[in-house]
């Protein structure tokens, strides 16, 4: 119907626009302070202000009915002793929506994301980890699971292009083992392709997108790097056999099998 295309239009360009303008917004001030206050205090607030921007946009987003958005099994996160949070990662907003739970959350992302315009300066401020070169990152994620931090850390090392999961890298248990905390894994699902790999940043998906986190099984730190990953990965295969991205994602390999 024309109109529904209309107010699906406005919802989804809309919200885009809204999360640029809370990047960007945010990028002004945060470059200053970034040079100006002591590196932790300043991290620490950087990470409650961009947990509290994303909480607001995930609320946005779920008031203009653009997602159903299911939160709440990953609800108070950011307590207790540090972890390695390792989730699944189907589409590119999953970051943002686990950080809007947790302000005491270092993420590891893309080292070119840290010279964008929009993420650039918060991200830095943050002190958020850059994927390369990777024995560096290794190093600052072992420092911040030290210092109290939980560490957000995609196993798959980019996003799903197969069902159920990539192919895992070992960097979850190299970092978990020398740095002798558990994993956490976080089971997200999807019902929408929305921002998935190869998907256009201006293509409008059918609205409202399903979307939910989960707390998975947290795992002990482990001794066998190489064993570990197998596991997680089979670990993550199993819960998500069944779950939204069959729609989407296709089916190429039965998770009871895959290596």
């Amino acid at each position: 119907m024309p109109g529904q295309t209309l107010r699906d239009g406005l919802k989804f360009y809309g919200s885009l626009a809204l999360l640029g303008v809370i990047c960007l917004s945010w990028s002004v001030p945060a470059l200053p302070l970034y040079l100006l206050l002591p590196a932790r205090t300043g991290a620490a607030f950087a990470r409650r202000v961009m947990t509290r921007a994303f909480a607001a946009y995930g609320r946005f987003l779920v008031r203009v009915g653009a997602y159903r958005l299911d939160l709440s099994g990953i609800h108070g996160l950011g307590t207790g002793s540090p972890v390695l949070l390792a989730p699944n990662h189907p589409t590119v907003i999953d970051a943002i929506f686990v950080i809007s739970r947790d302000p005491n959350l270092i993420c590891v992302m893309k080292s070119s994301l840290k010279n964008n315009v929009f993420l650039g300066a918060g991200t830095r401020f943050a002190r958020y980890i850059g994927n390369e070169p990777p024995r560096r990152m290794i190093a600052e994620a072992m420092a911040g699971l030290r210092a109290g931090v939980n560490v957000l850390l995609f196993p798959e090392g980019t996003r799903s292009t197969r069902f159920p999961v990539n192919g895992f890298h070992s960097a979850v248990g190299l970092i978990a083992k020398h740095a002798g905390v558990p994993v956490q894994a976080l089971v997200i699902e999807t019902d929408s392709p929305y921002l998935s790999k190869g998907w256009p940043l201006l293509k409008r998906p059918p609205l409202p997108i399903t979307y939910r986190i989960r707390l998975g099984r947290r795992f002990e730190p482990p001794t066998d790097v190489r064993a570990f990953t197998t596991e997680l990965e089979r670990y993550f295969r199993a819960e998500l056999a069944e779950s939204l991205q069959r729609r989407w994602l296709g089916v190429t390999e039965t998770p009871d099998t895959a290596s």
